[in-house]
């Protein structure tokens, strides 16, 4: 998966998640959740999400370290197999 293809799924996903947002106007080290105001219950239900699609699993110990779209999508890119 490329970078692009990355995003553009987080995106999605986000937007399925918080309908009433718009994640394609997060800046790449704008905090997620308080950027677009999701609860801590959406943001799991997010990390969730996209463990299932991308085929990863995230530990709960990792939830700290992927608060931004960039370490979000490298967070993914290192776990997402080619």
């Amino acid at each position: 998966m490329t970078h692009e293809e990355i995003k553009q799924t987080l995106l999605q996903r986000l937007k399925s998640i918080a309908p009433d947002t718009e994640p394609g106007q997060l800046q790449p080290d704008d905090n997620i959740r308080q950027t677009l105001g999701i609860d801590s219950f959406d943001y799991l239900q997010f990390i969730v999400a996209l463990d299932e699609q991308f085929g990863i699993e995230t530990p709960e110990e990792d939830y700290g370290k992927i608060q931004t779209l960039r370490e979000l999508m490298v967070y993914v890119g290192a776990r997402v197999k080619p």
